[in-house]
């Protein structure tokens, strides 16, 4: 019974997108993508290795990406076209930065909100000898505070949020910190002074988005049926939309900011609700997750590695 489902479902597919869910089209490789990477991240969990803490899954989606891109005989099945492969890691981008904002503790981000900006100040001046009285210093902690913390959301995150529910550190703002400052860093190393500019230009466009969040605070209502899964629906769907509305709008890079702006905003106006729609987000983060990772490790090509710098990069990381 189950196999006739699937075929008749797989029939029905063919019939609507037709080369598409073959091998070669697109929707045949972010299916086999997916599966793959789901597989090998659940067998990465299961490795026990003795005084050492478990392996993430993240390894194994990576690996399962790139082996599907390398192997001579599987990526001519696993073909996903450039657009895709962005437009899917910008959805993923949006749902991580969704949960990035509703789990941050406003009375912690308060608190420690000069931490990050006084430590790359500090640096800046010390090691890259910038006077901090001159008008242009700005901009040159804001490149350095670009080269220093490019860090990945989808890594700390969700490591944040389990450590965040287990109590440790919260008294102190630790997860909040850490999200907040690696959420915004990546978005800055990401799209770099793209960015500032996008903000600065498109004001207008970063205060519209923004104000949803106090939207989303009383719309909607709380006597509506199923209130939890409309609110989780409308915050997804408008950080989708800002994300890639940023970019219609010619603004790129100032839709990861609103996005995470917005559901912290959400977040402290549903105060102790907020967690039943942080499960929902949670929920889509897993669809996207392996799908981000995967797509990650299959932008690396074998043979576009050259063998003296792979050796450089292994002295590095070990050196680290």
């Amino acid at each position: 019974q189950n196999i006739m489902v699937a075929a008749l479902l797989f029939g029905v597919v063919w019939s609507v997108t037709g080369d598409e869910c073959l091998p070669g089209g697109n929707l045949f490789g972010i299916l086999l993508l997916l599966f793959c990477a789901v597989v090998a991240g659940k067998l990465f969990g299961l490795i026990k290795i003795p005084t050492l803490p478990p392996l993430p899954p993240l390894l194994g989606m990576l690996l399962a990406g790139f082996v599907l891109h390398n192997v001579p005989v599987v990526n001519t099945a696993v073909n996903i076209s450039q657009k895709w492969s962005s437009s899917l890691r910008s959805i993923a981008l949006a749902v991580i930065l969704t949960r990035a904002g509703l789990g941050l503790d406003a009375k912690a981000l308060r608190k420690l909100k000069a931490v990050c900006a006084c430590s790359v100040a500090v640096l800046s001046h010390f090691l890259l000898l910038i006077n901090l009285k001159t008008k242009c210093c700005i901009y040159y902690i804001a490149f350095f505070q670009v080269c220093l913390g490019a860090v990945s959301p989808a890594v700390v995150v969700p490591s944040m949020l389990i450590l965040q529910k287990d109590g440790y550190g919260v008294e102190q703002g630790v997860p909040t910190l850490l999200m907040a400052a690696g959420s915004f860093d990546d978005i800055l190393a990401i799209t770099g002074f793209n960015t500032c500019l996008g903000i600065h230009g498109g004001g207008w466009w970063y205060y519209c988005r923004s104000s949803n969040g106090f939207l989303l605070r009383f719309f909607p209502s709380k006597d509506q049926k199923s209130l939890v899964v409309k609110r989780s629906t409308l915050l997804l769907g408008l950080a989708v939309f800002a994300v890639f509305g940023s970019g219609r709008a010619g603004f790129p890079g100032s839709g990861g900011l609103c996005t995470l702006v917005m559901s912290f905003l959400a977040g402290v106006g549903w105060a102790d609700s907020k967690g039943v729609v942080e499960d929902i987000v949670g929920v889509a983060w897993n669809i996207f997750q392996p799908l981000l990772f995967g797509l990650i490790g299959a932008e690396i090509s074998i043979t576009s590695l050259n063998p003296n710098t792979v050796g450089v990069l292994y002295c590095i990381i070990c050196a680290c």
